[in-house]
């Protein structure tokens, strides 16, 4: 097997890092190297439209639907040179990576035009509802209920995680629609406008002093009654679906994302010395090799011709990467010693480094624990018998 891209893959690279350096280099520049989700948000915004307009907010969506009809190989690439440019994580991206492809996949034609103009555009920022405090990883036991009114959905519950809502315009929302049910039977999958009355958002502090995530209340907020993807009760398929988009190319601009920490780490043992001591050197090396096999396991699980349900290589890389990078974070402290507990800067702004090792810490929880990982590998992917489950 040759892993590798073609010459004209390898141009359009070119034309990618040009174009992102550029913007980097230039009216952007306030926001190069930014890591913190909730810093600049109009800028952030900005930047947003300013990818739309020039064709690379959603390089992957069809062209009739802004997109570029790009390759694997080209969504890959240019994945992977946004990072490499130090450009700041995408506001829309739950957007363009998540709500864009499940209606692509599952909407209908007027939902199409509803809602993948403002995202492909860069106006519209979309978040996601479906954890609540008692269905975090375990989303079939989601309580927040919906019930048809007319020609309306009313929908009345809490959602928490939500990442960016504040500064969001919609979220999708698994609700339970059919009273009685339990488990993954009787879910709706409704799309809410966050600015109505009902809705209220509140941010949750973090450890690393960023408030990303955020409560969201849900009191007789409505949406109309077509707000619903696919059908009534349809809701866990959508939302698999969904999951299916969360594991896809992101991945591998994610690692180039690593990439730069593990540089960074390389770097610091090197300026303090610390790249003396054989046991760092030998934690970097396990890193390294640890990236690399990623990497290619990446590649593998992106080789499937089938993206629209969750393979089982798909299945093994969310607890892969979440262990290891909460590795990295440790050894990253490790590499700083006590200059990494002291901020140069005001409260709460970290460098990249401990800023790394503070928001590792959740990285094995959010998107699914590592102990759910497991359940969903050996059930779903191995196909063991299913864990003894309480009742709902």
């Amino acid at each position: 097997m040759k892993l590798g891209f073609s010459a004209a893959d390898e141009a359009f690279r070119a034309e990618c890092a040009d174009w992102l350096q550029g913007q980097m280099a230039g009216e952007f520049a306030d926001i190069k190297g930014i890591t913190k989700l909730t810093a600049k948000p109009e800028r952030r915004r900005e930047w947003e439209q300013q990818l739309a307009e020039h064709g690379w907010a959603c390089i992957g969506w069809p062209k009739a639907w802004g997109g570029r009809d790009a390759t694997l190989a080209q969504q890959v690439i240019f994945a992977e040179e946004y990072a490499r440019a130090d450009v700041p994580g995408r506001v829309n991206h739950i957007g363009v990576e998540l709500a864009g492809p499940t209606i692509l996949a599952f909407g209908s034609d007027e939902q199409k035009q509803r809602f993948l103009p403002g995202i492909a555009a860069g106006k519209t920022i979309w978040c996601q509802g479906f954890s609540e405090p008692n269905a975090g990883s375990d989303l079939a036991s989601v309580r927040t209920r919906a019930r048809l009114d007319g020609e309306e959905w009313v929908v009345n519950g809490q959602k928490i995680w939500t990442s960016l809502a504040h500064i969001s315009d919609w979220i999708f929302v698994v609700t339970r629609s059919e009273e009685g049910s339990a488990g993954p039977k009787g879910l709706t999958f409704l799309m809410m406008n966050l600015h109505q009355p009902g809705i209220e958002v509140r941010p949750i502090r973090q450890i690393n002093g960023d408030a990303e995530f955020n409560e969201t209340f849900f009191t007789d907020a409505r949406c109309p009654a077509d707000s619903l993807i696919g059908a009534v009760g349809d809701g866990w398929r959508i939302a698999m679906g969904l999951l299916a988009f969360e594991r896809g190319v992101s991945t591998l601009g994610q690692q180039m994302g690593f990439r730069n920490e593990l540089d960074g780490i390389i770097a610091a043992a090197k300026a303090n010395g610390a790249a003396q001591d054989p046991l760092i050197r030998q934690r970097i090396a396990q890193a390294e090799i640890g990236l690399r096999l990623m990497r290619y396991g990446a590649l593998r699980m992106l080789s499937q011709t089938d993206h629209s349900a969750i393979g089982g290589a798909a299945l093994t890389y969310k607890i892969q990467w979440a262990s290891w990078r909460r590795s990295l974070g440790e050894l990253a402290m490790d590499v700083l010693g006590q200059a990494g507990e002291v901020s140069a800067h005001a409260d709460y702004e970290w460098d990249m480094l401990p800023n790394l090792f503070l928001y590792s810490r959740a990285d094995t929880i959010y998107g699914g624990t590592n102990q759910i990982q497991r359940n969903l590998i050996a059930e779903r992917g191995l196909g063991m018998p299913r864990e003894p489950r309480g009742q709902a």
